[in-house]
């Protein structure tokens, strides 16, 4: 899955149901209705959606299925749901739910041969394997794969574990950093544009946009074929269109 331009997707981080935000996923803030929200991104000319039940891994349970059939058909744009994806019939219920790609994260660390399975049976464009990461000097990267929303370190290599799924098939890679997500002063460049240069496949820069520069730093200096953008939209400190139109200026190819 490549590419002419590249995407702005904006991300609905859910939980029980409402569209929530945080810091390093925690103090989370009501935003408002996913679905509702979702169109209203559409309208203003997002390239994708990106809705993920935030606490679903944790909680131990599936991904909350209402909030996916509320959202799915209110939206012109693909929609990809991560979030308690543990096994192959989750995913094929997303889809039919109305996705059209699945996130899968902790569970994929449990057991890469869901991966695996998945591009086989749904296609490689389908599948999006989130990676969430710390920093740790001991490891050859520096970068830690980290599940269960960040809490659990899983002593894996964050660059490694990127080619090995990108291997298995994975279509394209999410990686948010926990030590900037939500804080708005920037996505973790060097972790992103390390994954960026190992593999072929798009990454998608996630966790700590700030500014519409943030942005720009993400595509020109980590190599980001996408950017993953929450507080900057949900609390109105630029539209998407505002976005577009200052990549477009710095001469990013976008879809206006």
């Amino acid at each position: 899955m490549f590419f002419s331009y590249r995407r702005i997707i904006p991300c609905l981080d859910t939980k029980d149901g409402r569209l929530v935000k945080g810091v390093n996923f925690v103090n989370l803030r009501d935003v408002g209705d996913p679905a509702e929200i979702g169109e209203a991104y559409c309208r203003a000319g997002a390239d994708e959606i990106v809705l993920l039940d935030i606490t679903a891994t944790v909680e131990g349970r599936k991904t909350f299925m209402g909030v996916v059939q509320r959202t799915a058909p209110r939206l012109t744009v693909p929609l990809t749901v991560g979030g308690g994806i543990a096994e192959l019939s989750d995913m094929e219920a997303l889809l039919a739910a109305g996705a059209a790609a699945v996130s899968v994260n902790t569970a994929a660390v449990k057991d890469p041969s869901l991966v695996e399975e998945g591009a086989k049976r749904f296609g490689s464009d389908r599948i999006v394997v989130a990676i969430d990461t710390a920093r740790n000097p001991a490891l050859p990267s520096g970068f830690e794969v980290v599940v269960k929303g960040g809490r659990v370190r899983t002593g894996k290599d964050a660059v490694a574990w990127a080619k090995e799924v990108e291997a298995r098939g994975a279509g394209q890679i999410l990686p948010t950093s926990m030590d900037t997500d939500g804080t708005q002063t920037g996505y973790d460049l060097p972790m992103t544009r390390a994954l960026a240069t190992a593999v072929k496949i798009p990454v998608i820069a996630s966790g700590g946009a700030g500014t519409l520069e943030h942005l720009f730093q993400a595509i020109k200096e980590a190599g980001a074929d996408a950017v993953l953008v929450a507080s900057v939209f949900h609390f109105g400190k630029h539209t998407i269109r505002e976005a577009k139109e200052y990549l477009c200026q710095r001469g990013i190819p976008v879809k206006l």
